[in-house]
């Protein structure tokens, strides 16, 4: 059988607020710097985002993040031949994004606002969908389930529906869980620990946990110092059969993935 690696998707924030870098890669120069950076690191897909989606942030404009984005997406297209992902939920930033050199749209609220799915479905390019329990203003406001992972199932099954329905193949899908969008430290841990309950679906699955809280948590550290924890849950996540690691740290990431790739190799 063949093996596929998973695929490490860099973040670059074009945002002054996001949790790890908001402010470092603001103006367009320091942005492509860093997407050469993330590349010759190994970085198989940029996820460019303009809107921050930390706990408790607040919405921005729809002009305000096209100015954002849009020119970084140009300009790295005309200087790299990578992968480029549009970390948005909205319509026309998908279509512009998609038009201007993006090749996967990267959405948290799995399409659900006002035009994404019928933009979403306009494209041909992958589109990941996350779970997550209200919004980024609410979400960590004591998140509830009566039972995770069934309630996490029910949420894609309806939202893959919905894509076919639109006429988007689920082909093109990724699902990703949303570590730490709408859930409390145990159930981020419950998670990353069990993400085989979430394979079945079918489509390949991204997890995102670089430097969030469930590592802080976890290790007792900043987001400055949750390097190595990180890293260490995205090898955890790859065992289980993730396709595509969302992180930070892409240099560590593509060490630890290459020795965790050589194990999954010789035990199949």
């Amino acid at each position: 059988m063949e093996i596929v690696p998973p695929k490490v998707m860099g973040v670059l924030n074009i945002t002054p607020d996001s949790f790890s870098d908001g402010g470092f890669y603001f103006e367009p120069e320091k942005a492509i710097d860093r997407a050469a950076s993330l590349i010759g690191q190994g970085a198989d897909i940029l996820d460019i985002g303009g809107e921050s989606t930390r706990p408790g942030a607040a919405a921005v404009s729809l002009e305000e993040e096209l100015s954002r984005v849009i020119p970084a997406i140009k300009a790295i297209r005309s200087r790299f031949d990578v992968d480029i992902s549009i970390d948005t939920s909205k319509a026309a930033v998908m279509t512009d994004a998609v038009n201007a050199g993006a090749t996967m749209i990267n959405d948290v609220y799995a399409l659900r606002n006002e035009g994404a799915l019928s933009a979403a479905a306009e494209t041909t390019v992958p589109i990941c969908l996350m779970h997550m329990q209200g919004t980024p203003e609410t979400m960590q406001d004591a998140p509830q389930y009566k039972n995770l992972f069934d309630e996490i199932n029910a949420f894609f099954r309806e939202r893959i529906a919905a894509c076919e329905i639109a006429g988007i193949d689920k082909e093109r899908l990724i699902l990703d869980p949303g570590i730490g969008f709408g859930k409390t430290h145990q159930q981020n841990v419950q998670l990353l620990a069990n993400l085989e309950q979430l394979k079945w679906l079918g489509p390949q699955l991204l997890v995102g946990v670089s430097r969030k809280s469930v590592i802080g948590n976890i290790v007792g550290k900043p987001v400055e110092e949750r390097m190595i924890g990180s890293v260490v849950a995205g090898i955890l996540a790859a065992w289980q059969g993730a396709s595509i690691l969302r992180v930070h740290d892409v240099k560590e990431t593509v060490d630890a993935l290459a020795v965790c790739n050589a194990l999954m190799a010789e035990r199949r």
